[in-house]
């Protein structure tokens, strides 16, 4: 005999269905962690193509060349995949080491806050330097999407829906 009490008519009322909308939601965050990743990756390219390498050397981190280049192209080609809905777990692993590695090695000493406002004065605002809050940002973005899909318009989703109708030819 099943002695657990059923769960009470007022819970299941207050709960609402799923949104038919729920999948359309990674579309904008592919796009914007897709773009946001790209634009740093080809900001750093726009520097020079040393430029960033030495800037890895500067803060002490091993093979500087080989970790500068496999940070510009994490950025570029991650935040590709990322923005056409292609391969979104697998590129969000190389994404994420890049986060947590600026996280820790560059944002954590300012704190949380992104957005640091020092002064405004008739040049325009004055910012400090960016704590976390944007990696950690980017990488809830990352694991939303690696958890929820990467939505109906996507590479990911294509490769589904051909990889079922495959299956059911068969």
């Amino acid at each position: 005999m099943n002695t657990c009490s059923p769960v009470p008519s007022k819970l299941s009322d207050e709960m609402q269905p799923a949104s038919p909308y729920r999948f359309w939601a990674a579309i904008p965050l592919r796009l914007i962690v897709g773009y946001g990743f790209m634009e740093h990756g080809f900001a750093k390219l726009a520097r020079g193509p040393e430029a960033f390498p030495a800037i890895v050397h500067a803060m002490g981190l091993p093979f500087p060349h080989l970790l500068g280049w496999a940070t510009i192209a994490t950025e570029i080609l991650g935040g590709l995949a990322i923005l056409l809905g292609a391969f979104v777990a697998v590129a969000s692993l190389p994404m994420a080491v890049v986060l947590l590695v600026a996280m820790f090695t560059v944002h954590l000493p300012y704190g949380f806050s992104s957005i640091k406002l020092i002064s405004v004065t008739a040049a325009g605002a004055k910012f400090g330097p960016p704590g976390y809050e944007t990696d950690l940002l980017y990488l809830a973005c990352l694991f939303t999407l690696v958890l929820g899909g990467s939505g109906p318009w996507s590479f990911d989703a294509r490769r589904q829906r051909a990889k079922h109708y495959d299956q059911k030819r068969i």
